[in-house]
């Protein structure tokens, strides 16, 4: 390989870390949305032209002929699709690639939430029997076909979204006051180098840290903490900071008074858009209390990296209605899922381009 195709294969590589980061900011807002309703009570609807919201009705969305078995397992939880745009802090949530893809279900019985990041490169039918790259659903169609997409390849019956654009991580930690890290020396020698890059992307300002053990973040440094991959434990420990950001965000979010929701909800409506109402709202807001975080994965399961026509870098499932058994068990605890007769035929379809 020349030197110039290392270099072009290590920036894009580095591209697409960045944006694995965004997955991080999904799950607070989710929370984030449903603190709306109180501030919305209290301050007046006036809140909400802050949101951007794109209506999406019964009929835009795709759902396939499911086993009676199947829906009886849906209809317990309620799911939504939340996306990480490729479009930094434009606020533009039209199109974009959905470089994280994330499918979050809620079960309503005991408010456990899972969450199943669906790969920004899986190989899968994007609409009307195109297959390519998951993350340019969202980009040749917005979160209608995004929507439809999951839907399609996966069983589901998404009918909600909430997307942000890449600022909006800095500015979730940066609106609750900063988070408490405890850092070790290990990621105190490389977190310095992702707080410039952060700093540089998002237009924040992140001083660099100097020495490890327990201290207040800001926005910046909270992200690029989040980001690091290099020490011990390597991606596995990188997923550990990443809960651990979040969960920190989440129980400030939940301690915060109504004043310090309503500063909260005004700086980050603007990096949000959603597809649910007010009365969505209030139907999840009624059992906040109980929300708790539970496992998380990523899809497909088993996978290869393939090449497949002019679509370089694809991964593709090995044995894609497996896969999607799997997903059925993870999000929704359903044993007794059988695939639909669509995703028998992707599943075919996919054996026949990739050739395994």
């Amino acid at each position: 390989m020349s030197s110039r195709a290392r270099k072009k294969k290590k920036m894009t590589k580095r591209k697409r870390q960045k944006f694995k980061v965004i997955g991080l900011i999904l799950m607070i807002l989710l929370i984030l949305l449903l603190a709306v309703v109180a501030v919305v009570v209290f301050f007046g609807m006036s809140k909400l032209n802050k949101l951007d919201r794109i209506s999406i009705g019964k009929h835009d969305v795709e759902i396939n002929e499911l086993s009676p078995e199947t829906e009886e397992s849906l209809k317990g939880y309620t799911t939504l699709a939340l996306f990480g745009l490729d479009n930094r802090s434009n606020g533009s949530f039209q199109s974009g690639n959905s470089d994280t893809i994330i499918v979050a279900s809620i079960n309503n019985d005991t408010g456990e939430i899972r969450m199943a990041s669906v790969y920004r490169d899986t190989f899968l039918d994007i609409g009307d029997g195109s297959f390519n790259k998951a993350n340019a659903a969202y980009n040749q169609g917005g979160p209608k076909k995004a929507l439809n997409m999951l839907n399609k390849n996966l069983d589901l019956n998404i009918t909600d979204y909430v997307s942000v654009d890449f600022n909006a991580v800095v500015l979730a930690v940066d609106a609750v006051g900063g988070i408490e890290l405890d850092l070790t020396s290990e990621e105190v020698k490389y977190i310095n180098g992702y707080i410039d890059e952060v700093a540089e992307v998002t237009g924040n300002g992140g001083q660099h840290i100097t020495s490890p053990g327990l201290q207040t973040v800001n926005g910046v440094q909270a992200t690029a903490y989040a980001r690091i991959r290099y020490t011990s434990g390597a991606d596995f420990k990188r997923t550990e900071r990443q809960r651990d950001v979040i969960a920190k965000v989440f129980e400030k979010v939940k301690q915060a008074s109504l004043f310090d929701l309503n500063s909260i909800v005004d700086t980050l409506l603007p990096e949000i858009s959603t597809s649910l109402d007010l009365t969505e709202m209030l139907g999840m807001a009624k059992d906040a209390g109980k929300y708790s975080m539970g496992e998380n994965t990523g899809f497909p399961f088993e996978r290869q990296t393939a090449h497949i026509g002019n679509i370089t870098y694809a991964e593709v499932a090995v044995d894609f209605e497996a896969n999607v058994k799997q997903l059925h068990q993870f999000l929704y605890g359903n044993e007794n899922y059988t695939p639909s007769a669509t995703v028998q035929q992707l599943s075919e379809a996919m054996r026949n381009q990739a050739g395994f």
